[in-house]
């Protein structure tokens, strides 16, 4: 049976690392950026190929342009216009390097971006820094930020959960909402690329934190919402007699690695997601539309009746489903349970009919 929350037709966001090269060292970075630039990464005509394949989705997809640091490209216009020209909605995920400012702030609203996403990882200079590697950066994240919202550009703020960060979130919730965000999402530490080197918070720790954001999520300001903990909808829908809103899911219901998500390398190389790094080919030889549609590791991902373990189990698989990356890193399978969640599920056939709704054929 189909189900609302499984998009087999294309996906819905897609991130584009456009370049590893980034002048920050972060301690938790997923790609590895390094000061210069990868010679595999794709080039301006590649680029564009890309965005046409893209652009002949149904429905299209949101396309995030990430890195590294995207304004280390010198085409990173050129690929948003093009983009834009092909009816896309496209992001930005810059670094809060000396090259972020206000300048780039405007070009990035002249260019038409749907929205920008900055990082606050710290509620002070010191603890931010420390994280980023790089002295100023704290400053410079502000400083965006508040540009972003003097001329209207909508951001997103990211933040990693890690037992370093963990005690820091009040603190920084109160920041995020000072300087204007529109949204504040919770990224839950995968240990993969340098992220192996931070601790991640208890499964007990991560409920309690969840049940927390579902509090300050009913006060008004930014949209709050996780990365790589999708069971925080679950907690929603525990909570809420009404079908999850946009306050409450932060996205589609069920979307997820693999699942109305994909990423693309600079390299080419096409995966669930950047913290889920098993290839299934490559843009420079196969259409990547056609690749979420048909390789074998995104249908199963979007299959999560054959999830293993309590994922497999549980009446809110749909809904949420785990995340497959943390899977992945801790049982080397992208199919086992998320070892995060403490979750203890009804009988398999005791499913949430709020949770799963049958899609109209097309």
């Amino acid at each position: 049976m189909a189900h609302q929350s499984v998009f087999a037709d294309a996906p819905r966001r897609v991130y584009w690392e456009i370049t590893k090269a980034c002048s920050l060292a972060c301690v938790h970075c997923r790609a590895e950026a390094a000061p210069h630039a990868d010679p595999r990464e794709l080039d301006t005509r590649a680029g564009f190929k890309l965005l046409d394949q893209l652009a002949e989705a149904d429905p299209k997809p949101h396309v995030i342009l990430t890195g590294g640091d995207p304004l280390m490209r010198a085409d990173l216009f050129d690929l948003i216009a093009h983009a834009r020209g092909r009816g896309l909605h496209v992001s930005v995920s810059p670094s809060a390097t000396p090259l972020l400012d206000e300048e780039a702030i405007d070009l990035l609203f002249v260019a038409g971006v749907d929205a920008i996403s900055l990082s606050i990882d710290g509620s002070t200079a010191g603890r931010h820094d420390a994280i980023r590697q790089v002295e100023g950066c704290f400053e410079r994240t502000k400083l965006a930020a508040k540009r972003a919202h003097e001329v209207g550009v909508m951001f997103q703020v990211n933040t990693l959960v890690s037992r370093e960060t963990q005690d820091d979130l009040p603190a920084i919730e109160a920041l995020v909402r000072a300087v204007g965000a529109d949204r504040w999402s919770l990224f839950f530490l995968v240990t993969v690329g340098r992220g192996s080197v931070l601790n991640a918070i208890t499964p007990k720790e991560t409920e309690v934190l969840l049940e927390w954001l579902a509090d300050r999520s009913k006060v008004p300001g930014p949209i709050l919402t996780t990365t790589e903990a999708p069971h925080f909808r679950r907690i929603s829908r525990q909570r809420a007699s009404r079908p999850l809103g946009p306050k409450a899911s932060g996205h589609h219901a069920g979307m997820r690695d693999g699942n109305g998500v994909m990423f693309i390398g600079h390299d080419g190389e096409v995966s669930p997601s950047g913290f889920l790094p098993l290839s299934v080919g490559n843009v420079k030889l196969e259409n990547p539309i056609g690749l979420y549609r048909e390789s074998t590791l995104f249908l199963n991902l979007r299959d999560p009746d054959h999830f293993k373990g309590r994922c497999g189990r549980c009446e809110f698989r749909f809904l949420c489903g785990g995340s497959r990356a943390r899977a992945w890193a801790v049982h080397a399978d992208p199919l086992a349970e998320d070892p995060l969640c403490e979750y203890q599920p009804r009988e398999r056939g005791s499913v949430d009919s709020t949770t799963l709704r049958p899609c109209a054929p097309k």
